[in-house]
């Protein structure tokens, strides 16, 4: 039940002439309904960032308390997502994602309209458990349909979709709150999630090569989870995950706080165009993938890693145009090395993907809530200088997995 060592798929792709080939309809088809699933998700869960200052004022709460509309959500999700690899091995994944898509988008309705803070958290929380249903469900699904040639592709585009929800949600919210308020800003970008789900519905093709297997019992789901944590590379894999996004979002959740105070001044509408950056994520995410397949995966990672370090660096002078630099290729440095992660996760993964996928994003969401939610001690207790050595602290690490990953790649080729 242990994933395969040198990586290949238990099944080649001779055995699956079905496969879903790039050019083919049946390809675009299924990258635009993960698109649109990496769209939902991460519009829904992240819709809040931008809004931590004004729930601050609103709720009279700190800046690291205020954080926890995110952290909440992101750390149910990071337990949500052991949970549903484990059941879409015997459930239908397109059901199942399209469920947790639908719920999840009524649940951050729900936290738009309730009153207190303590209900928008419970609300939030909630959310966070419904869409497990969703990234490791997805990630499996792409790597049992999409031909081997083109998966990286494919999960890049996916990973492309997730910036821009990232991004719509950001933006979108901030737009609307300066003209509505807040509360009409998240109910708008719940609807757009509803649709976007039924839009999901209707494009993503059922499974051909997903194999129901009824009657799996805990100890045999426990049997793969430990196959993939001993694996020479899985874990390494894992972890670049929770060290990027919690780098990421470390990053993210303050900025708003920095640009809203002097010199820079900006607006709630203002700070959320800089989050336009997200589309530069868009294209890196496809990017990533194509070159990942021709060049290798080892180097694009640690060009992911790279370009990030030089976006936090960038972000220190008190200069906007430098900051909105920085923060660009922040972005791009991240998704990059997201993609790249996510193809290899689906590459290793063997007979039990959706185990794979489960663990790779139990711990980037774990690094959502945890390293995150960290930034905000050293953003109020020290500022943005102690913020950006704790992020290249994180990289630093980073950088060290990754280039253990490329000596191991280079032994199992061997």
């Amino acid at each position: 039940m242990s994933s395969t060592p040198g990586g290949a798929p238990p099944t080649g792709a001779s055995a699956h002439p079905d496969y879903a080939e790039p050019g083919s309809a049946a390809y675009r088809r299924i990258a635009f309904a993960l698109f649109l699933a990496g769209f939902t998700t991460f519009s829904l869960l992240y819709s809040v960032q931008p809004l931590l200052p004004l729930f601050a004022a609103e709720f009279k709460v700190g800046a690291a308390a205020s954080a926890l509309s995110l952290s909440l959500a992101t750390g149910a999700l990071a337990f949500a997502i052991l949970c549903a690899g484990a059941l879409s091995e015997s459930m239908d994944r397109r059901r199942l994602m399209f469920a947790s898509m639908a719920m999840a988008a009524a649940l951050n309705l729900i936290a738009s309209v309730v009153p207190s803070w303590h209900a928008m958290l419970i609300a939030r929380a909630v959310e966070g458990l419904v869409l497990g249903g969703v990234p490791a469900v997805a990630m499996a699904y792409l790597a049992e349909e999409i031909h081997p040639k083109g998966l990286g592709r494919a999960m890049g585009q996916y990973v492309g979709g997730t910036a821009f929800g990232g991004m719509m949600g950001r933006v979108g919210v901030s737009l609307l709150s300066d003209a509505f308020g807040w509360r009409p800003a998240l109910f708008a970008v719940s609807v757009l999630g509803l649709l976007a789900a039924v839009g999901f519905w209707f494009l993503l093709p059922p499974s051909k090569h997903f194999v129901r297997r009824s009657g799996v019992k805990l100890p045999e789901h426990v049997a793969a989870w430990r196959g993939h944590l001993t694996h020479p590379m899985l874990p390494l894999l894992f972890a670049m995950g929770f060290l990027m996004m919690g780098m990421f979002v470390a990053v993210y959740n303050y900025a708003g706080f920095r640009l809203m105070r002097p010199p820079f001044s900006l607006s709630q509408s203002a700070i959320g165009l800089i989050f336009c950056a997200y589309l530069f994520g868009i294209a890196a995410s496809a990017a990533a993938g194509g070159l990942s397949d021709r060049f290798g995966r080892a180097p694009a990672l640690l060009s992911g890693i790279g370009l990030a370090a030089a976006g936090v660096l960038l972000t220190l002078p008190a200069w906007l145009p430098a900051v909105i630099l920085g923060i660009v290729l922040l972005t791009i440095g991240f998704f990059v090395a997201h993609s790249v992660s996510s193809a290899w996760v689906g590459a290793l993964g063997g007979r039990n993907k959706g185990h794979a996928a489960s663990l790779y994003l139990l711990a980037y969401y774990i690094g959502s809530s945890t390293l995150g939610a960290m930034g905000g001690w050293f953003w109020d207790h020290s500022g943005w200088l102690a913020l950006t050595g704790y992020a290249m602290t994180v990289l630093a690490v980073a950088t060290i997995a990754a280039w253990i990953l490329r000596q191991r790649q280079r032994v199992n080729a061997d």
